[in-house]
């Protein structure tokens, strides 16, 4: 049998390579300005055309390359920046794996122009598809300009599997403000189709969080510093008030390179226990730094991924930062020892019910045959002293739940949500056929209530349903903007005074490519200058007292974070916009709320979901539940 085994040509092994390295344009983007911070450039520009696909060219004021370095690096596991095994253990430069450029010039057509600072000349070399075109002599600049044209050209496969431009250019953005905030002594700007989108001057770390997220972030700002003995920590965090319902700008970097772990933000999410409203996440930039040979970052091709070899001190050291951090700038709660700690109506601890002293709470355990010191056994042959304990019970049942309705009321309006309801009328609760002649049921047990300004119970013949009132919401307004954005028929509600919100760049430029179909399903909302729009009106079905500015940051990101899945446009933002505009739980609602609401899901195509897949509502049988009665 002849031999089989035969070494893959260097084209073929490349890409092979290129499939890990490079997955995207924003990988591209990654490797080629590492490359530039490694190089001790003080100025990078990035510059991408069509999400990159087209064009990404990095201009850096580095060092620069000889020419016969300018052509090695192009070769597989050709790198400066290691030597021999044990430098494994001591990198402190983004890049070391020599892969970077051999698979982006294997799927890819590059131009290379680099000149060394004592040179007169550069070099220009041009790669397509791993296969050298050009190398010779070039005037240009000190540094490296690379530029890298039509990604994916040679890999049809691969280019057919990338994403819309928006979501490209989001991912190319998230490299470009991580390697930006790691690096804030380094002049970085960003041009995508000839426009500038990031212009950062070198800056301390705060100056450079705000020159990339907008300066209503600079309030926001905590700073967290700890120095031990095993790293030391620096940063800034987000104050608990200002925590979004969705995952945003929560970045850490160990030895200013960016990683990723849910094991440390779960350190940061204990530091912010009992501080943040339920499902929100706040806002925290980390740098750690510590003895490269206490990690290991040769893990992942994108070096992502690291491991400590003592996690759990990490973690520790990082919760008690971030809590230490809370309490210096007094965010953290304080204890009032003087406050009144005694059984009273407004402090009961969750009971529903009040002791008014101990001499009652006395009196009622020794009624009942209970004492502090043992068990006492009462005649029974006294009617007087029966008689007695009957009313005494009575009273104590009385008191036991007086005043409840007016708890749940005040409980009802705490929770109740800054977004108002429509109140409509509904044929809902006309009377029905369950009433009987002993008039065990009537009208009003029929009508829909309540539980913890949340769920609505709503009678049906077989029993009764359980409704989610927020996730029936959800439903309703996805189905109705669908339909809007179909049929392209909606009022819109003039604003008295219009509203100007001011948005990062990078959501600047996501909302500026989703601002046409926005505007469909009734806002009005217009451009105004860099990273700035005005409100002008807002769709009039909308609840009466909503906050504009925050339904819009909303609906941003709900936006992004549906981004990565199989939606288009469309889908998209009836889905966010459902979700930012729907009542939310904790909101009280009224009897013709609530059957409103009730007739709107019921009359939906799909009234048994919601968009992100929650119920809607939940069935409980009279039968079923008589069942489990009986069973314990």
């Amino acid at each position: 049998m002849a031999d089989i085994i035969q070494l893959l040509p260097d084209s073929i092994a490349n890409q092979i390579a290129a499939g890990e390295v490079v997955q995207r344009p924003a990988s591209v983007v990654k490797e080629l300005m590492e490359n530039a911070v490694d190089a001790g450039a003080t100025s990078v520009k990035l510059v991408v055309k069509d999400a990159g696909k087209a064009l990404i060219q990095v201009i850096d004021n580095g060092c620069g390359m000889s020419e016969t370095d300018a052509r090695m690096s192009f070769e597989r596991h050709a790198t400066s920046k290691i030597r021999e095994a044990k430098d494994l253990f001591a990198i402190r430069t983004m890049g070391f794996r020599g892969e970077a450029m051999a698979s982006i010039a294997a799927v890819a057509q590059v131009e290379m122009r680099t000149r060394l600072h004592k040179n007169e000349l550069g070099t220009r070399i041009a790669i397509e598809a791993s296969k050298l075109t050009a190398q010779e002599p070039c005037q240009c600049t000190t540094g490296t300009n690379i530029s890298v044209k039509n990604l994916f050209f040679n890999v049809p496969a691969r280019r057919n599997f990338l994403k819309s431009n928006p979501i490209e250019m989001r991912h190319i953005l998230d490299e470009f403000q991580r390697i930006a905030l790691a690096n804030e002594d380094v002049f970085f700007s960003l041009h995508n189709n000839g426009t500038e989108v990031f212009h950062l001057p070198a800056a301390n770390l705060r100056q450079r969080i705000v020159g990339i997220f907008g300066t209503n972030f600079n309030p926001k700002l905590v700073p967290v510093k700890e120095e031990t003995d095993v790293m030391s920590i620096s940063g800034f965090i987000g104050k608990p008030e200002f925590a979004r319902k969705t995952r945003g700008e929560q970045l850490f970097f160990v030895n200013h390179r960016f990683i990723k772990t849910g094991y440390l933000h779960h350190a940061v999410m204990t530091a912010y226990e009992e501080l943040l409203p339920k499902e929100t996440f706040p806002f925290y930039v980390i740098f750690m730094e510590m003895d490269p040979s206490r990690i290991d970052i040769n893990v992942h091709p994108t070096k992502q991924e690291i491991k400590f070899d003592d996690e759990r001190l990490v973690y520790n050291y990082l919760r008690v930062a971030v809590r230490h951090a809370l309490g210096q700038y007094s965010i953290m709660p304080e204890l009032d020892f003087e406050q009144e700690t005694s059984f009273s109506a407004s402090q009961n601890f969750g009971l529903p019910f009040s002791i008014s002293s101990q001499a009652d709470f006395e009196k009622e355990m020794s009624q009942t045959g209970r004492q502090a010191g043992g068990e006492t056994v009462e005649s029974f042959d006294s009617r007087a002293n029966s008689n007695s304990r009957d009313e005494s019970n009575l009273r104590n049942w009385q008191q036991l739940f007086e005043g409840l309705g007016e708890m749940e009321e005040a409980e009802s309006s705490e929770m109740a949500d800054e977004g108002g309801a429509i109140t409509i009328e509904s044929n809902w609760s006309a009377p029905g056929e369950m009433d009987d002649s002993g008039n065990s049921f009537s009208k009003n047990q029929k009508e829909p209530y309540q539980i913890q300004s949340s769920f609505i119970v709503s009678h049906i013949k077989s029993g009764f349903l359980l409704i989610d009132q927020q996730a029936a919401h959800e439903r309703i307004l996805y189905e109705r903007y669908l339909e809007i954005l179909d049929n392209r028929q909606v009022l819109t509600q003039k604003e008295l005074f219009p509203k100007t919100i001011h948005l990062p760049t990078a959501d600047a430029a996501i909302f500026q490519d989703i601002l046409p179909t926005i505007n469909l399903l009734g806002f009005d909302i217009q451009e105004f200058g860099k990273d700035t729009f005005i409100i002008h009106g807002i769709p009039a079905d909308l609840s009466a007292g909503q906050n504009e500015v925050k339904l819009i940051e909303t609906l941003l990101d709900q936006y992004k974070n549906n981004i990565e899945l199989s939606l288009d446009m469309r889908e998209n933002l009836a889905r966010s916009m459902a979700r930012s505009a729907a009542t939310k739980r904790g909101t009280s609602l009224t009897v013709l709320e609530m059957q409103e609401l009730i007739d709107q899901l019921f009359a939906c195509a799909m009234p048994f979901k919601s968009p992100i897949g929650r119920n809607c509502f939940l069935t409980f049988d009279l039968e079923e539940l008589e069942e489990r009665f009986k069973n314990g």
